[in-house]
């Protein structure tokens, strides 16, 4: 038998800063809680556990309110404090009076300006540096496992109900899954599936397809017909179990609480079968916020529903230490917070916004050596596509043709505002002008992705300078985000806190310092589901 831990010095530190004695009264209860220990078995046969609640406790009437009939539940994936607030910078950067000398300071995103504020720790059972399968398996269940587990236990033996799968349950909410990734991708499928491992994505389709969630809408299902391409179709089975399958943007628009159970697959599909990067996406293209505003009307009931919302892309171009594309996905997130803003102004008695990540990746940081204090982070306003779409309508096309750099620098200058000191607008743009240093770097990858490179880079070197990306693409977003003072440490995740914005009834439980499984511990006290 093993006991599920909790770090009890978190809990005292969240009691500490609590200014009054009722709320600290609330918050002990809370934390006895989340101290609730778990026991578990192990077998040869898979068993499904439910994490304990002292049942003797209702946290639904903290701070005089009632539970929430209405969950909004966002989750910024590798968007830790970094990400939050190189956004608000650089929206506070771009709007400064360009001929005042005084900093005017950033632009707040719309969560955070939330009622609370907390932070979670969000280690997992493998690592400090934990990856998007388990640490999405803490926040919706509340228990650790390992890296690349989907709600199971670490013998992979025991099954976790999720959240999700409670509320339809026990209360009879509808659910709502959207990603800007795709849909069986690992935070998504933190909800519905029960996997040993997140590769198994043609597993997790069919039990998504099984859930019986009313909604689901992002990006292309991974591998719809198995790993070999020998199964039936996922989408077949989708529409066998009753699911509406809307690929266009038309037919998604005109879906309500009426039409059924619904997948919608993104119009646009981009890299990896996932929706586009904000900073790609066209004028006429959804964005996360349309599917949003789409799953409240296929969701909205009397008996109440929860919405899981995922902003995957914010983590894919952190991997890639893609800034510009990090602060248009991350303030795509906070355009999909507004539409749920929008619902809770019309029920706020009933309503609760949830907004948080689920570990950190890249290792971003505002600063960098080269600019010592300063950062100039209007520069990023010249990027104009994602790394990825520079890959596949650029660098495909300079393989193919063997494109000669001088013709490749006009393109980085087009796209990305970087131009050398010999360009006619050099002395215009001085912030932007390459140095040799810099220069050289750029040649050398530019060798390097079509193989005309005659040096030999050791592996390591090698990956600390390229990782796993286009030795070209990552070295102009490298140049571009150091050129504006900000930096990457990894193309990994790191083990920073995330913050917990909320917002509504029952918000105010989510105050403190504390382990990421008491995000689904508090939410499962205060919603009163076992």
């Amino acid at each position: 038998m093993m006991p599920i831990l909790y770090n009890r010095e978190e809990f005292l530190m969240v009691c500490f800063i609590k200014k009054h004695a009722k709320k600290i009264t609330s918050l002990v209860l809370i934390g006895a809680l989340a101290v609730s220990t778990v026991f578990y078995g192990f077998s040869d046969k898979t068993k499904t556990v439910e994490a304990k609640t002292d049942k003797t406790t209702n946290v639904t009437t903290v701070g005089n309110t009632k539970a929430p009939k209405y969950v909004f539940f966002f989750i910024g994936d590798g968007m830790s404090f970094p990400q939050v607030q190189i956004t608000s910078d650089y929206l506070g950067a771009v709007r400064q009076n360009s001929t005042s000398e005084i900093l005017s300071g950033n632009k707040y995103l719309n969560f955070m300006q939330f009622d609370t504020v907390g932070s979670a720790v969000t280690y997992d059972s493998s690592s400090f540096c934990p990856d998007s399968a388990s640490t999405a398996t803490s926040l919706s269940t509340g228990h650790k496992t390992y890296s690349g587990v989907i709600n199971m236990d670490e013998t992979k033996s025991v099954s976790y109900e999720t959240i999700a799968e409670k509320l339809k349950k026990q209360l009879g909410y509808k659910v709502g899954i959207i990603s800007s990734v795709n849909i069986n991708h690992a935070t998504p499928a933190a909800y519905y599936a029960h996997q040993a491992s997140r590769n198994n994505y043609y597993e997790i389709g069919t039990e998504m397809v099984n859930s019986g969630f009313e909604y689901f809408a992002g990006g292309e299902i991974k591998q719809p017909t198995g790993a070999k391409n020998d199964q039936k179709s996922i989408y077949d089975l989708a529409k066998t179990a009753g699911y509406k399958v809307v690929t266009t943007q038309q037919e998604a628009k005109a879906l309500n609480s009426k039409s059924g159970k619904a997948i919608v697959i993104g119009e646009t599909i981009a890299d990896g079968g996932a929706l586009s990067y904000d900073i790609d996406r066209k004028s006429d293209e959804w964005s996360l916020a349309e599917y949003v505003r789409t799953g409240i009307n296929v969701l909205d009931n009397k008996k109440g529903f929860f919405m899981m919302v995922e902003g995957g892309k914010i983590d894919w171009a952190c991997h890639a230490n893609d800034a510009g594309s990090t602060i248009k996905d991350t303030a795509a997130l906070a355009d999909a917070v507004d539409v749920a803003l929008s619902f809770y102004n019309k029920h706020k008695e009933e309503t609760l916004i949830i907004v948080t990540g689920d570990h950190e990746t890249g290792g971003l940081s505002i600063g960098y050596a080269g600019t010592d204090y300063d950062t100039f982070l209007t520069n990023l306003a010249n990027q104009k596509i994602s790394y990825a779409k520079f890959d596949s309508d650029y660098v495909a096309n300079y393989k193919k043709n063997n494109t000669a750099f001088e013709s490749v620098l006009q393109d980085i200058k087009k796209n990305f505002g970087l131009l050398t000191s010999s360009d006619v607008d050099a002395a215009k743009y001085p912030k932007l002008v390459l140095t040799n240093y810099e220069y050289n770097k750029l040649y050398q990858a530019y060798q390097k992705t079509l193989g005309k490179s005659k040096v030999t880079l050791d592996k390591q070197e090698e990956y600390v300078l390229y990782g796993t990306y286009e030795p070209l693409t990552v070295t102009i977003t490298h140049i571009l985000n150091n050129k504006s003072g900000i930096n990457f440490s990894t193309y990994a995740h790191t083990g920073l806190p995330v913050p917990v914005f909320a917002k509504g009834s029952g918000s105010n439980v989510f105050e403190g310092y504390y382990d990421n499984t008491s995000v689904y511990t508090k939410l499962a006290s205060l919603l009163n589901i076992k």
